[in-house]
């Protein structure tokens, strides 16, 4: 077994236009203060971290490192959500999704579609010259509309909407088994893999992809009221990405897991931050040590309530008490006795 490596956090939730969020040198020192290891770098601010220049130059990717590893920081994954997410849209989410994209491909669903591909697949090429193993990502969603069965469910319409996933995928994901980097697609409401069983349905597609793996967030299986420790039993082999964020579900008499359009705070189902939730971190880490998951622990900060500074400063500390080091030794090694045929 092997220790879990973190803290890490996930930037996106930080990154604002003011100091020290506003750059990298910024955003690396805050991060160490903190005292985090590592960043979850998004790939949507350029003026943070170029993934089109990264793909391009190995000198731009190590000027980076060698920036980060300054404040004592090491890059533990890419991230791609918003990319991912325009690699598949449904018409429906057409206007909502638009602004993910820059405005020369605003309106054309060829065009946006086409622009995303190329994205993640220099995230690809960046991450294997960063030396990194593993990227976080959305799978978009076509079927997502549909999740509900009224009217009843059609068959054919989820069987073509998996199978166009699987073939917008599939080159993708050849192009990180080139580079030698695995795809963690994070399971989340409002994509089409947001569960153990779209996951395997997508996987079938793509002929169980050795690069088709899981951005485990156990937040979204509680909302959703999934066994999120069991999900580790089952799918553990295939995780190689790990979101630590917390959240609760208060039932009550007036709204439920859809949340009545409401904003997060009235929520029944709410992101907290960690150790204000409900979520067994425990149990997490203790199976994920188990299963030899050598990956990072990155902070995903999303609270209604609390201040996000606090919330990453307490989440370093709380990361860095569940982390368990790993034993070189079983702890009855001392009563063993001789071999005795």
């Amino acid at each position: 077994m092997r220790t879990i490596k973190g803290p890490g956090i996930f930037l996106s939730q930080f990154i604002g236009g003011q100091p020290p969020f506003n750059s990298l040198d910024g955003l690396a020192g805050w991060a160490a203060e903190k005292g985090y290891k590592a960043v979850q770098m998004p790939c949507n601010h350029p003026h943070i971290f170029d993934v089109a220049q990264a793909a391009d130059s190995q000198t731009y990717c190590d000027e980076i490192a060698g920036k980060l590893a300054g404040y004592g920081l090491v890059i533990s994954e890419l991230s791609t959500h918003l990319e991912g997410q325009l690699v598949a849209v449904n018409d429906t989410y057409r206007e909502a999704f638009d602004h993910f994209a820059p405005a020369e491909v605003r309106g054309n669903e060829e065009a946006r579609q086409a622009w995303a591909t190329e994205k993640v697949k220099q995230a690809a090429v960046a991450s294997a010259r960063l030396g990194l193993t593993a990227h976080a990502t959305f799978s978009g969603s076509l079927a997502w509309p549909f999740f509900y069965p009224w009217p009843p469910h059609n068959a054919q319409r989820f069987d073509e909407a998996f199978q166009a996933l699987a073939r917008r995928w599939r080159p993708i994901l050849d192009v990180f088994d080139e580079q030698g980097v695995n795809v963690c697609f994070e399971l989340h409401p409002g994509e089409d893999l947001h569960d153990g069983v779209t996951f395997e349905r997508f996987l079938a597609l793509v002929d169980n992809h050795p690069r088709c793996n899981i951005l485990y967030d156990p937040s979204h299986m509680l909302l959703q009221h999934m066994d999120y420790l069991s999900f580790i039993d089952l799918y553990h082999s295939r995780i190689k990405a790990f979101h630590v964020k917390d959240a609760e579900f208060r039932a009550n008499g007036r709204s439920g897991v859809y949340g009545g359009y409401q904003p997060w705070i009235h929520r029944p189902g709410r992101f907290r931050s960690l150790g204000d939730g409900q979520i067994d971190f425990n149990g997490i880490f203790s199976k994920l040590t188990q299963y030899d998951y050598d990956g990072w622990a990155v902070l995903e900060w999303e609270c209604c309530l609390k201040d996000g500074d606090t919330g990453a400063r307490e989440g370093s500390e709380f990361i860095r008490r569940h982390i368990i080091p790993v034993s070189g030794q079983a702890f009855d090694d001392f009563a063993a006795g001789g071999r005795n045929d």
